[in-house]
């Protein structure tokens, strides 16, 4: 059997279906524990843009905010000026939604602040679940909450810190996405790995 035969019958979660990137997301990043706090910003600020619109979308995009935003450089996106704000406004490569591109140089300054507190930012948003990814089990056909205590604690305390894009449903994608809690359903080959 072909490598790419094996590969599609895997079991998987089923909102990845619909797309190669999303499976491909799926299966290389989606739950899986993130420490490195500019992947841990790049990941904020993505589900932040992500409000309103698809994941895929954003994934489609992801490369482009890569680039438009420094590859989420915070101590280049704190700096940012009206001129590349308003280049980042014109990049039909991003989501060009002026609250959100000033909330990425708001968050930035955030981020950075909470970096200088807590030593770094890992440590900071990791110390809402005791540093341990949450492992649920998930039955496949069930659905996913939205947010949780959890999400809803964290959101609070972001906002409180400054950070915008923030809310409690943000925050509950973002922690599955960082792998701070595993939802891939119990039929699904990444579940035991992460």
């Amino acid at each position: 059997m072909s490598t790419s035969r094996r590969h599609s019958l895997k079991k998987r979660c089923s909102w990845c279906l619909g797309d190669p990137l999303y499976r491909h997301y799926h299966d290389r990043e989606w739950g899986v524990p993130v420490h490195q706090d500019r992947k841990l910003f790049e990941f904020l600020i993505l589900e932040g843009a992500q409000a309103g619109l698809s994941w895929l979308t954003i994934l489609k995009k992801r490369e482009n905010f890569r680039k438009a935003f420094d590859r989420f450089n915070a101590r280049k996106i704190v700096r940012y000026n009206r001129r590349k704000i308003k280049a980042l406004l014109a990049d039909k490569g991003i989501v060009r939604n002026r609250l959100k591109i000033k909330a990425v140089v708001s968050n930035a300054a955030a981020f950075l602040r909470v970096q200088k507190e807590f030593v770094s930012f890992d440590r900071y948003i990791w110390s809402f679940i005791g540093r341990e990814p949450l492992k649920n089990r998930r039955r496949p056909g069930e659905k996913l909450p939205a947010k949780t205590s959890v999400s809803d604690a964290m959101s609070k305390d972001l906002k409180k810190r400054g950070f915008r894009f923030t809310g409690t449903t943000i925050c509950y994608a973002f922690m599955q996405a960082v792998g701070m809690v595993n939802d891939h359903f119990t039929d699904c080959f990444r579940h035991s790995k992460c």
